[in-house]
């Protein structure tokens, strides 16, 4: 039986979940200032999402001219500048301008980093907080920790190096017409009643751009949770997956961004559109199945003692789940299991932990059909790796140099499920070898689907590695998820399957 959030319940936990409070107000009095609230809107079933980022930066793949163009077919845009400008068109097109600053600033950071995931620099920022530094958990291209520059700070154990910038450009947006130029402040408002057209991209009718950590602009799209899902199951699990299946998908991906809406609070908006978040794009044509599977599960998350969990999803676990701490340099969580995902008879053949890699080879020899998700096409999987190949993904990721040679490639450590959490590579260096953990091992070999597999050695210069599944295999399988539905499990059987312990209820939102 499903039951509602009192209010009270949902502000409580969304406030000890979310540590945002930041306002973007105009600094002119006008009729609409320009406020936005990041954990208000959370509790208005709406998310902030950057659909673009770094905008009139070096990195800016967006708009490499420097510009951006906002139409409508019908009606009209508006626009709204925290510097009071405001303006009216079915064109608007912004440009972007370095300004000298006639005072220049040293900045001055210590950098942890970089980290694979979001979660593995999050727990690292927690730590070094306890040592009483403050910390910020940053995206610039990979996930880092900041922290201000002092003298005399002592010897961290995580490696880290000292960023220091003169700052004397002010990167600067521009409102570009016809007939005249005008400098714009951001927060900067664009909203229209009908579509609108960015660089010719049909996107929604409600943005902002708003500057980041980073000097550059962000380009923010404010959505309501179900109209955001609608861009997310399509590329998360397949519109033509059964119905079951994308109703278990609505449910977690809506738990998801809202349990991680603080992820960008250092940027000002919730979520990103990439798969460092859940993959999102605007749908050009309404799916029907979709659309069902999100309105039969409006407003319906995932709880565990009346908090939203953190709800992982992957393509597939080959075959047994991990927990969420053999996947990352974090504590684990109740509500995942290890568990061996298949027929009740796989779980008398098969006992965890897989420890050792006999006994993980049994296991991805074993009959794939016995097993939820085994039609995933990396459900099972073989890597030939040579030595000049692990050679120059440890130089590209700077952990070699090019005199350096490769020995060796060893499992140290697996977690319960028979997933590699610690891999060894030994290098002709005296006393030395590298050692990755957890995600930094597919960090840095990113032409590893996932973490469970075995490796053998053909020679002295080519490595076998057999594996199972896509990705880190914490929580939901979608493949597995997929099966389940056409077997005739209900979407609450999935979540309860994949999700231990965790409840199905209703939140209530301040826009009801």
């Amino acid at each position: 039986m499903k039951s509602k959030f009192t209010f009270l319940k949902l502000c409580l936990g969304f406030i000890s979940l979310l540590i945002i409070n930041t306002k973007f107000t105009s600094s002119v009095v006008s009729e609409e200032l320009l406020e936005v609230e990041l954990n208000t809107e959370i509790k208005k079933g709406k998310f902030l999402i950057g659909l673009k980022q770094y905008l009139g930066g070096e990195n800016d793949s967006f708009s490499k001219v420097k510009n951006i163009n906002f139409t409508t077919d019908k009606g009209f845009l508006n626009l709204h500048s925290s510097n009071g400008i405001k303006y009216k068109s079915k064109h608007i097109n912004i440009t972007w301008r370095d300004i000298p600053i006639k005072n220049p600033e040293t900045i001055e950071r210590i950098v942890f980093g970089p980290f694979a995931s979001y979660e593995s620099a999050k727990k690292q920022a927690e730590k070094i907080k306890d040592k009483g530094f403050e910390t910020t958990v940053a995206f610039p291209e990979n996930w880092e920790v900041w922290i201000p520059f002092e003298d005399d700070l002592p010897d961290f154990e995580l490696k880290n190096k000292i960023f220091r910038k003169i700052k004397n450009i002010q990167i600067t947006p521009f409102l570009k017409s016809d007939y005249s130029v005008m400098q714009l402040e951001g927060p900067i408002h664009i909203y229209a009643e009908e579509e609108i057209k960015i660089n010719d991209v049909n996107f929604g009718n409600n943005f902002y751009l708003i500057q980041d950590l980073y000097g550059t602009w962000t380009l923010i799209q404010k959505i309501k949770f179900d109209d955001y899902l609608e861009g997310v199951l399509p590329h998360e699990i397949g519109p033509s997956s059964p119905l079951e299946a994308l109703k278990a998908q609505a449910v977690i991906a809506r738990t998801w961004g809202i349990y991680n809406s603080d992820r960008f609070n250092m940027d000002k908006y919730h979520l990103c559109i990439s798969t460092q978040c859940q993959v999102y794009q605007p749908p050009k044509i309404k799916n029907k199945k979709v659309q069902q599977a999100i309105e039969a599960t409006s407003n319906l998350i995932l709880t565990y003692e009346n908090q939203p969990i953190n709800a992982f999803y992957h393509g597939s676990n080959g075959g047994v789940s991990a927990l969420a701490a053999e996947s990352w340099q974090m504590q684990d969580y109740f509500y995942f299991n290890s568990i061996i995902d298949g027929s009740k008879s796989l779980n008398k053949i098969f006992k965890l932990p897989i420890s050792s890699e006999s006994e993980l080879n049994n296991f991805l020899d074993f009959d794939k059909d016995h097993f939820y998700g085994s039609d995933h096409s990396l459900f099972r999987w073989n890597k030939k790796i040579s030595r000049l190949k692990i050679k120059e993904t440890l130089i590209k990721n700077k952990l070699i140099n090019i005199n350096e040679n490769v020995l060796d490639f060893n499992v140290i450590e697996r977690g319960s499920s028979g997933r590699v959490t610690k891999l060894e590579i030994q290098t002709n260096k005296v006393n030395k070898s590298i050692a990755l953990v957890k995600d930094d091992i597919r960090r840095v070999f990113s032409f590893i689907p996932s973490n469970l597999f075995t490796i053998n050695k053909l020679s002295d210069d080519l490595w076998l590695l057999r594996g199972g599944g896509f990705g880190h295999g914490v929580g939901l399988s979608q493949s597995g998820a997929i099966e389940m539905a056409e077997l005739g499990f209900s979407y609450e059987q999935i979540l309860n399957h994949y999700y231990r312990d965790a409840k199905l209820e209703n939140i209530e939102l301040l826009s009801q």
